[in-house]
């Protein structure tokens, strides 16, 4: 006997209960769980803090947070500030759906259209699906947290941002006071350089600088990564091509943070340039698109030619020039030539400015940008074939090289 193991001793235990025990044993039922998914409360919560945002009032949102949760509080607090320094309008959250179960502590995700506008720089409103997190309490519904998971962050949903507004640029940073300084210079420096070029441009730029690279990805919904080797990028602010979506300037602070001053502002009015011709909707090469931005952003840059041509020279020294130009697999972000793309497609943009001057390089651009196919605009601009084009693109590269 002294060799029966534990488990069976329990065994036998119960069959002798079982059988000296006059009432049948019936095990009784898993406890039902007292939380559940609440959506009807959720989007009640959800309109409060609509309210709270449209009004301002920083103390209702923080309110809004789960009981004794203060780093809720002070997310919901810092979005009504946001809001203000922003001046946000038609600001809207629907409940979707939730998204995954139930914790035991009674929190659930849930998808919710979103909306919201920069007044005086967004003509309508960006929409995007992103994540909030609830919490059941005992008589309502809370706020735990904004964006996050697989869905779009926007940055001023996210946390703090420190805000700078000109008439002509709005910057929002999550950085420090000096930080949000710096990026606010580069926007207006960005503003005349671009009208020099496109005089009838009516200066409308936002520029939006998350605290990572991390939180880029969050902000743009990307893949981990995906802009790593990306200063900047001028895209939707909702992710969407809808005609009237707003159009923004995201920063990657880990990259545009290590360029030198001339360099950083050199990033800045490229991507400004974007803005100004929208070339975010845009399905043109992608070679007049960046070299135009470029040509734009380097105009009056006095740098030598070796240095802003340095790493597609080094290329044609070592393999020679392309035989044709840059598309989209030279400009994908994971390339290890992107930078030389980019000289590449600048330098044909300047073969053309300097074959019909700048005006007909602004003609053919946005000839090309309103839908005109190139070789029919190369013609119209300049007299020339694309494959005339290419040849005295492929020249200069290799004058360059020589």
């Amino acid at each position: 006997m002294a060799g029966l193991s534990l488990s069976l001793l329990l065994v036998v235990g119960l069959v002798a209960w079982a059988a000296l025990d006059d009432d049948p044993y019936v095990a009784r039922p898993p406890r039902e769980p007292t939380a559940r998914v609440q959506p009807a409360q959720a989007a009640e919560a959800l309109h409060a803090l609509e309210q709270a945002v449209d009004d301002r009032d920083e103390s209702s949102a923080r309110a809004l947070a789960p009981t004794g949760d203060d780093r809720a509080a002070a997310l919901l607090g810092a979005v009504v500030r946001n809001a203000g320094a922003l001046r946000v309008r038609d600001f809207t959250l629907r409940y979707v759906d939730e998204e995954g179960a139930l914790d035991q502590d009674g929190a659930w995700s849930a998808a919710v259209d979103a909306t919201w506008a920069f007044a005086h720089f967004d003509d309508a409103p960006a929409r995007a699906e992103v994540l909030v997190r609830f919490v059941a309490e005992d008589d309502r519904v809370a706020l735990a947290s904004l964006g996050g998971g697989d869905r779009r962050s926007p940055i001023w949903l996210d946390g703090p941002v420190r805000v700078r507004r000109t008439d002509r640029t709005l910057v929002l940073v999550e950085g420090s006071a000096a930080e949000a300084d710096g990026y606010a210079r580069r926007a207006s420096a960005a503003v005349p350089v671009v009208r020099r070029v496109l005089p009838g441009w009516t200066p409308r730029l936002v520029v939006e600088v998350p605290r990572s690279a991390a939180g880029l990805d969050r902000a743009l919904d990307a893949e981990p990564g995906e802009y790593a080797n990306i200063a900047a990028v001028t895209t939707t602010a909702d992710g969407s091509l809808a005609p009237d979506a707003p159009v923004h300037v995201f920063v990657n602070p880990d990259v545009f943070g290590g360029l030198r001053p001339q360099g950083a502002q050199v990033v800045m009015s490229h991507e400004t340039v974007h803005v100004a011709t929208d070339a975010a909707r845009s399905s043109m090469p992608l070679w007049l698109l960046e070299g135009f931005a470029d040509y734009v952003a380097l105009r009056d840059v006095d740098l030598p030619i070796t240095t802003t041509a340095g790493q597609i020279i080094k290329q044609v020294r070592h393999d020679g020039p392309p035989h044709r130009l840059p598309g989209a697999a030279e400009f994908d972000t994971s390339t290890s030539h992107l930078g030389a793309a980019y000289e590449a497609a600048w330098l044909a943009c300047r073969v053309l400015a300097a074959d019909g001057g700048e005006a007909a390089l602004v003609r053919f651009y946005e000839a090309v940008n309103h839908g005109r196919l190139v070789g029919a605009a190369l013609r119209s601009s300049f007299g020339l074939t694309r494959r005339e084009f290419t040849r005295q693109w492929r020249e200069r590269l290799s004058d360059l090289a020589a």
